[in-house]
């Protein structure tokens, strides 16, 4: 009986929300910033895994309402210069942390790993941080984008794809074209002045400064 309850706490016990409905704190963000690009990657197999993620249903947005208050501050000043925001993936749910976490146990599954990470051995990924067992977009407050032009949608060159796993992935990394740096100083100083912070080994990786939801983990469904 004991261990039936341990393991009723678990998601207590790491802060996890195990419900399976959008809380109210939550929104879609194209019902704030309807012009902002979205491109989830993980409801695709365009992604480090090549299969679709689960817990991804649908390629809709969901971020805290504080966060796509923010993202809409931002896409205001790109806008007069031409661009956009384009995400890559928001809010996450838990179950899609956990199907990472399997797949990088699975050291023969390496469909993707000349795109994406052709120099780190799969065996190493949790050692090196790339994946692990919480995430922060599980909170809702973090995000991975990037930029492009409003006229027709041609994402900028950051001097890597999204989601490469490499020390040229890091914002300041000096084995990047100084002319490439300059597009990645361009969305992370905008993105600073509305709030986020930048993540200093993901180019695309920022978290809303006051995050609503620090240590809590959801596990609902993209739908």
């Amino acid at each position: 009986m004991r261990y039936f309850v341990i393991i009723l706490l678990l998601p207590l016990l790491f802060g996890c929300k195990s419900n399976k409905e959008m809380p109210v704190e939550f929104v879609l963000l194209s019902d704030v910033a309807d012009d902002i690009r979205v491109d989830l990657r993980y409801s695709t197999n365009r992604n480090f895994m090549g299969r679709k993620i689960d817990g991804y249903e649908s390629n809709r947005c969901y971020v805290t309402k504080a966060t796509a208050q923010a993202l809409r501050e931002v896409q205001s000043d790109l806008r007069p210069l031409g661009m956009s925001l384009k995400v890559f993936d928001a809010y996450r749910p838990q179950i899609a942390v956990d199907h990472f976490v399997r797949w990088a146990k699975d050291l023969q599954d390496t469909l993707n790993k000349s795109s994406y990470y052709p120099n780190v051995p799969k065996s190493e990924l949790f050692e090196r941080g790339y994946i692990a067992a919480r995430s922060g977009h599980t909170r809702g407050s973090t995000l991975d984008l990037t930029l492009v032009y409003l006229e027709n949608n041609v994402e900028l060159d950051m001097g890597t794809p999204w989601d490469f796993f490499s020390t040229r992935s890091w914002p300041g990394s000096e084995l990047v074209d100084p002319v490439l740096q300059k597009n990645r100083i361009m969305l992370r100083d905008v993105m600073i002045k509305n709030g986020f912070k930048p993540y200093d080994k993901e180019w695309w990786h920022f978290t809303l400064e006051e995050e609503p939801f620090p240590d809590t983990y959801f596990n609902f469904n993209i739908r």
